[in-house]
């Protein structure tokens, strides 16, 4: 099969678009040209001549000689506008943007089956590790277990420096800024935000459920404190923030992001700076890992690089495990066995939300229990004004290993 010419009309020109310029200069055999760049700026110094640029988003989508709209901007809502447009005049579409995605799932699947043209997205997932194109292509729906990871590459390079560099949480994230790993709002991240989009996006991918962002729970890594540091450092773990998902019975799912304790044992572990690191379980062939830079210009860049390579040869995403899923739903009927840091005054409420309690302690004005609580009483705790506190995940307990647990806290 031979690649077709591609005439490309680009919106963005930030660090992934600067990025993507270069590496297609770099690439000749792609036969892709940026024919147009669209930018908000006029007044903004850039490293190409002004002609290059148009402010006029309809330059673009009106142009006939553009084959291929490559959307890179910050704002999801204008960016929405855009790809919708440009799907609808017929032309293919690639982007980064995650949390336009995220949001507008269900609609931009319509788009493409209604105007049959493609929309590849590998650079919103995890910049430069192809998991989208693996899970679509690889994972046999009914095969695939769990799938687990880190996704965000700022929050991992903060904890990262946290943990080797003994940095306060302040001043890695400071440095992660002044790298350009982090916003300068960085709560998308800092939040869990960004790695709940992500999640929203593999959860499809991978089991075939279009979920909401608002049914995907999602705690980030700013609520962390000194004690859970110290925790960590004592017994030879790390924190990481993970996302998660994985099968329960009866179709049913149960997916989130939370910061977890990972020890040496754990592929996790050594997943450091702005790398993301992901582990897919399957019935049959056990464990697989991937692991690949997950910020930074040239990393993200060259996931739309690829992109922009698979449209050459006509390459769509099928969608066939969501268009082949029934009955399947989000559940929070799991247990997982966590560390909540409190405050001393909370500390016995907050025990009654636990099924079973392993370790307390309380010294001055902080504490933190260990111990197995439902994810629905942990969503309470968190949306109750339960003062300052935080949970770090330990494990994911099994319905097994609950009633074992809860049986043997009754005996005693």
């Amino acid at each position: 099969m031979s690649r077709k010419n591609l005439n490309i009309g680009l919106f963005g020109f930030g660090v992934v678009g600067h990025g993507l310029y270069e590496v297609l200069q770099k690439t000749p055999g792609l036969q892709a040209t940026i024919k147009n760049i669209c930018v908000k700026d006029k007044d903004k110094k850039r490293q190409i001549g002004p002609e290059n640029f148009t402010y006029d988003k309809n330059d673009i989508l009106n142009d006939p000689d553009i084959n291929v709209i490559v959307e890179l901007i910050d704002d999801a809502d204008a960016a929405y506008e855009i790809v919708s447009a440009a799907l609808k005049k017929g032309k293919a579409v690639v982007s980064a943007n995650k949390k336009m995605v995220a949001e507008h799932f269900q609609e931009l699947l319509q788009l493409q089956r209604e105007n049959n043209v493609p929309l590849l997205y590998e650079a919103a997932a995890c910049a430069s590790m192809p998991i989208i194109r693996n899970l679509e292509e690889y994972y046999d729906n009914d095969l695939l277990e769990s799938i687990e990871g880190i996704v965000n590459g700022s929050t991992n390079y903060i904890l990262t420096k946290t943990f080797a560099e003994n940095l306060s949480y302040d001043a890695a994230l400071k440095q992660a800024q002044d790298l350009g790993f982090a916003e300068s709002n960085p709560i998308l991240d800092t939040g869990g935000f960004d790695a709940k989009y992500k999640l929203q996006i593999l959860l499809a991918h991978s089991f075939g459920y279009i979920a909401k962002p608002e049914e995907l729970y999602n705690i980030g890594i700013d609520g962390i404190g000194d004690l859970e540091l110290k925790y960590a450092k004592e017994k030879g773990l790390k924190i990481k923030l993970v996302a998660q998902a994985f099968k329960g019975a009866e179709g049913s799912i149960s997916a989130f992001v939370i910061p977890k304790f990972v020890g040496p044992e754990d592929r996790l572990y050594h997943v450091d700076d702005v790398f993301n690191g992901v582990i897919t379980k399957t019935s049959f062939a056990d464990t697989h890992f991937f692991v690949g830079r997950g910020a930074g210009a040239y990393p993200t860049a060259s996931a739309v690089l690829s992109d922009i390579s698979a449209l050459s040869y006509d390459y769509r995403y099928e969608y066939k495990k969501i268009f082949r899923s029934e009955n399947q739903s989000l559940t929070d009927d799991v247990t997982l066995k966590v560390l909540l840091r409190h405050t001393r005054e909370n500390a016995d409420a907050l025990k009654l939300y636990f099924d079973t309690v392993e370790e307390s302690y309380t010294n001055n004005n902080i504490g933190y229990v260990t111990g197995n609580i439902s994810l629905t009483n942990l969503k309470k705790v968190q949306d109750a004004n339960t003062g300052d506190r935080s949970f770090i995940l330990l494990n994911i307990v099994t319905e097994k290993e609950a009633a074992q647990q809860v049986a043997a806290a009754v005996a005693n």
